[in-house]
C-alpha cells in the first residue's frame, strides 16, 4: 500500500490516539481509512442528490413549458396545496422524512415569497 505523511492538528492527533487506545481501531491508518470511506460515501450521496435535483429541475422546466402548472392567488393557498401534496405522499407510503423536509422547505419558500411581495404565487 502507498504511504502518505499527513499533518494533523493536536486535536485531530489526540482524537486518533483516543480511538486507537480504546480499541475501536487497531492503528491510526485504520482510523484514517475509515474516515476516507465515509468521505467517499458522502461524496457519492451528494452527487446522487445533485443528479436528482437536476432531474427534478428538468421535469419542472418541461412541465412549465408545456403549461402544466398551477398559479396560486396567495401564500396561504400555496401552503394549503403543499400540505395536501404532503398528505397524499404520506398516505402513499413515501418516505416520511423526505416528505417533511419537502413540506418544511416549501413552507419556508412560501413565507419568504409572502414577505417579499404580495403578488399571486
Amino acid at each position: 500500500m502507498p504511504t502518505r505523511n499527513v499533518v494533523l492538528t493536536h486535536h485531530q492527533a489526540s482524537f486518533v490516539e483516543q480511538l486507537v487506545s480504546i480499541g475501536r481501531y487497531q492503528n491510526a491508518s485504520e482510523v484514517l481509512r475509515e474516515r476516507l470511506r465515509l468521505i467517499e460515501q458522502r461524496e457519492a450521496e451528494d452527487a446522487a442528490r445533485l443528479e436528482a435535483l437536476r432531474n427534478a429541475i428538468r421535469v419542472g422546466i418541461d412541465d412549465f413549458e408545456a403549461g402544466r402548472f398551477t398559479t396560486f392567488e396567495s401564500s396561504e393557498a400555496l401552503g394549503t396545496h403543499l400540505k395536501s401534496v404532503a398528505a397524499k405522499a404520506i398516505a402513499g407510503g413515501d418516505h416520511i422524512i423526505d416528505v417533511l423536509r419537502l413540506l418544511h422547505d416549501s413552507m419556508e419558500l412560501t413565507r419568504h415569497i409572502s414577505a417579499t411581495n404580495d403578488q399571486p404565487l
